[in-house]
């Protein structure tokens, strides 16, 4: 069973909302979070990446860097920009995107879940950065930015957070990127139970987005626990602030590949290799894949689409996935990328930037380019069901979570 439970949020009062939202702290290098923040003192971006406060040369990890997050938060509570809300409560948030529409519950999610693999996971952590953000939860006692789960779709949760919906929105604008942003409060005791309880029955939900923010928050929460041993586990530092979406609105875009060099090869040697595993064939004009198990690539200037010659049949899950099969097949034996995730010679393109990045990319710094056919939700569940883990940057998740408009705090 899934533990959900409803929090006493903080949360932009609705004038500052639009101003507050910020993209979530990751998607920006140090560079452009000092160029971002300071368009606007009160984005939370501010206080997402607190080193935009002091000279760019400041070491960002320092103990007043953190220090300085908790200030901000605090005074902009005590200005009015945040408010606390005074009983325990659900909350919608819904994101409309090109016309597509995806409604998050937002709850506080169990460390003890994420624990016994209640909520399952697709990707591994990586300790140095799950580091930055247990300071900065620590620090602040709060959570800033939420985890992205998602769920299978469940049918009496889809009929409350219709009717909630129908009422007044909390706050409701539209993002420069074109993005609309609404929330609703859930405060009816009967629909948190029923929530409760549709959850319960439920069993598992799954970590689309956010992995290092839940492990950074798990290990507060542990952290906690250690210095308060006679806790219940009732307190708020077991819970994390989480966005759960059904499956069915989720989309998730491709996540592509640009490789800076062909392994001493010549475009025309590197092509023949290619062919010894794919169906290789021109394309008129920049085209994506269309199907699972194709993939398009641009080189010299020119499209292809690739078919691989023979389907991975198997019933592992992560070795079916088309990143699986362009990894394998390609990238590591023609291409000598062993460790993607460690080789400065492969980089990775979001699908939100379509393929013009991709060309731009082989026409500056890179030798060649890959369109892959998206993930489906279906396999990171299959994934995560089966505990194991996907290859690095194989989903690609729009529209991204605003942080800043809904806020977990737990006790110092």
């Amino acid at each position: 069973m899934a533990d959900i439970r409803p929090f006493r949020g903080i949360r932009p009062a609705e004038e500052y909302a639009s101003r507050v939202a910020a993209l979530p702290y990751d998607v920006y290098s140090r560079r452009e979070a000092y160029i971002q923040a300071a368009k606007d003192r009160l984005s939370f971006l501010n206080i997402d990446r607190p080193e935009t406060q002091f000279a760019e040369n400041i070491d960002m990890y320092a103990a007043e860097v953190y220090q300085k997050a908790n200030e901000l938060l605090q005074e902009r509570i005590a200005q009015g920009i945040f408010r606390r809300d005074a009983a325990e409560s659900f909350y919608l948030y819904e994101q409309t995107m090109d016309g597509r529409v995806q409604t998050g519950l937002v709850a506080c999610a169990s460390i003890d879940d994420y624990l016994k693999g209640n909520i399952r996971c697709h990707e591994n952590t990586r300790a140095e950065k799950e580091a930055d953000r247990i300071r900065h939860v620590d620090v602040c006692s709060a959570q800033t930015g939420p985890i992205f789960l998602a769920y299978r779709k469940n049918d009496r949760i889809q009929l409350v957070t219709q009717r909630v919906k129908q009422g007044n929105a909390l706050f409701d604008f539209t993002s420069e990127d074109g993005i609309r942003h609404r929330g609703w409060q859930i405060t009816e005791a009967a629909d948190i139970r029923g929530i409760q309880e549709a959850f319960a029955g439920i069993g598992r939900v799954y970590i689309a987005d956010g992995h290092h923010r839940a492990a950074s928050a798990v290990r507060v929460g542990l952290k906690r626990r250690e210095e308060h041993p006679d806790y219940s586990g009732k307190e708020e530092f077991n819970y994390f602030l989480s966005i759960l979406f059904p499956d069915e609105e989720l989309m998730i875009m491709d996540y592509n590949r640009v490789v800076k060099d062909l392994n001493g090869l010549s475009e025309d040697a590197f092509l023949r290799k290619v062919r010894k595993k794919f169906d290789v064939t021109l394309c008129r004009t920049a085209q994506k894949p269309c199907r699972k198990g194709s993939f398009t690539m641009y080189l010299g200037n020119q499209w292809y689409s690739l078919s691989v010659h023979e389907k991975v049949r198997c019933d592992d899950p992560v070795q079916v996935l088309d990143v699986s099969i362009l990894q394998n097949e390609l990238l590591s034996p023609v291409l000598g990328i062993g460790n993607p995730k460690e080789d400065p010679r492969i980089d990775f393109i979001g699908g939100i930037r379509g393929l013009a990045e991709l060309e731009q990319r082989v026409h500056t710094d890179c030798a060649v380019a890959f369109a892959l056919y998206p993930t489906s939700i279906a396999e990171l569940f299959a994934v995560a069901d089966a505990g194991l883990l996907m290859p690095p940057k194989s989903t690609w998740f729009e529209p991204k979570l605003r942080s800043g408009l809904f806020i977990h705090e737990f006790e110092r």
